[in-house]
């Protein structure tokens, strides 16, 4: 009850209990658990089960206890409550209940969690409906059923070993990350134009280490404590993401100073004084640069392990240096527009293509010399349906056709921009050059001016 987060024996004993001993009780609670084919039960509250170890009797209860400080009206009870396993036992077995059965549970358990383990896709709760070490969690959750690998991405072949070859070796570096001093946790900055890849990447990540993925809502987060509890109640084996990082929230506060400042101007002195509770004020996200930096870097980034925390944008000079420095985000990571090798990937994806084909030559050229994000070279690859199933030599012209396109689109686009660039360039010099004309006549009137007197 008086940690700041859920205690790991606590899930241990729930796990022991449900595989060796649930089905003894007599009320259970159940859900589908890994890939919906087994039934996972656990104890029920307030409900009994007994253990048997080394011929002595153990009894365990499910219990849950009201907060002893008690209010008129509660909107969220559940916050109130704090649940706990009590184990019963005579008196004489107490060193072997202590030494020898409790350690084992806690193996026992943590095997049991392995193997029911369902990686999950996280997402943060609502501000007021959260308490990390009461029965509310911060986060709610569905099965993560992404089915991207790195076969699949369509990346340059080079550097998407380099990423593979990065992932292993921090998935790897407990010893080494405690050897040099640092935390076990590692940072990847994804950028690029939109539809190149970044979410995609992020499930491949997972998919590749085994990792649940936590998909932090910075608009959501009230301020500097409630993301560092959110942080406290993620586990280990996990990616936390922030995607499109320059847009999720002002991390300076200037947006929201001017926004402030206008406003006020445009009320008027008429207006009624703000009252400290003014909802408006109060709901207004108040997460600061340093509180995201703490999050990253901090102390309170070293409690647990096995951490990835990801962020991804469209405009990586919109970043603070300080967020995306080495030491916070380790690795950046450019996902640029399609090359030829991350074509060939989606040939292969979409058609079955695994050989040179005649047309592989001009897509190479029109690639070069054109920018198509993966997903608009997807599209075009992609099949209509199985009745109306598209042959791949028409699926690759089409593809032709529209890198045909896109690059007639850019060069009139380009020259659109030429054009204006030349008529700023030259409305510029006939003003300059009025201004000096203006300049010269009125020196010419002032020395006839002089003349007259």
């Amino acid at each position: 009850m008086e940690r700041f987060q859920r205690s790991e024996f606590f899930v241990t004993v729930e796990a022991y209990l449900s595989d060796a001993c649930a089905r003894r009780a007599r009320k259970l609670k159940a859900e589908l658990g890994k890939d919906s084919n087994n039934l996972q039960v656990s104890v029920d509250d307030y409900e009994a089960v007994t253990d048997e170890f080394s011929g002595t009797t153990l009894w365990w209860y499910a219990s849950k206890k009201q907060s002893s400080a008690r209010s008129l009206i509660n909107l969220y009870p559940g916050q109130d409550e704090s649940r706990f396993y009590r184990v019963v036992f005579h008196r004489r077995d107490r060193d072997l209940v202590v030494n020898t059965y409790l350690p084992f549970v806690l193996g026992e358990g943590r095997a049991v969690a392995v193997k029911n383990r369902q990686r999950r896709l996280f997402t943060n709760n609502a501000s007021s409906s959260c308490n990390p070490y009461r029965a509310k969690s911060c986060w709610s959750h569905v099965p993560f059923e992404h089915p991207a690998t790195f076969d699949t991405l369509a990346m340059d072949p080079e550097q998407k070993e380099a990423i593979v070859d990065d992932l292993k070796a921090f998935q790897e570096g407990k010893e080494y990350y405690a050897k040099v001093g640092k935390a076990w946790k590692r940072g990847y900055l994804l950028y690029g134009p939109p539809g190149t890849g970044k979410s995609t990447m992020i499930a491949a990540m997972a998919n590749f280490l085994d990792y649940d993925v936590y998909d932090l809502e910075l608009t959501a987060v009230k301020n500097n404590t409630e993301l560092r509890k959110l942080f406290i109640e993620t586990t280990g084996k996990s990616i936390i993401v922030i995607e499109d990082i320059d847009c999720s929230i002002d991390l300076t506060g200037k947006r929201l100073k001017a926004k402030k400042a206008s406003a006020d101007k445009e009320s008027g002195e008429d207006e009624k004084p703000k009252l400290p509770g003014d909802p408006e004020k109060d709901e207004a996200p108040k997460v600061t640069l340093s509180g995201l930096l703490n999050f990253i870097d901090g102390l309170w980034s070293s409690c647990g392990g096995e951490r990835i925390i990801m962020f991804t944008t469209n405009h990586k000079e919109k970043l603070d240096p300080a967020l995306i420095r080495r030491g916070r985000m380790d690795k950046h990571i450019e996902m640029s527009y399609c090359s030829f090798g991350g074509f060939k990937v989606l040939a292969k994806n979409y058609l079955d293509i695994v050989v040179e084909h005649d047309m592989f030559g001009e897509i190479r050229q029109l690639l070069e010399d054109t920018d198509m994000s993966p997903a608009d070279v997807a599209e075009n690859l992609m099949p209509m349906s199985k009745k109306k199933k598209r042959d791949p030599e028409e699926c690759l012209l089409g593809l032709i056709e529209a890198l045909k396109k896109a690059k007639e689109d850019a060069a009139a686009a380009n020259k659109a921009k030429q054009e204006e660039e030349a008529e700023m360039k030259n409305a510029k010099e006939k003003e300059d050059g009025d201004v000096k004309k203006a300049k010269a006549w009125e020196d010419a009137n002032g020395d006839m001016k002089q003349v007259d007197k």
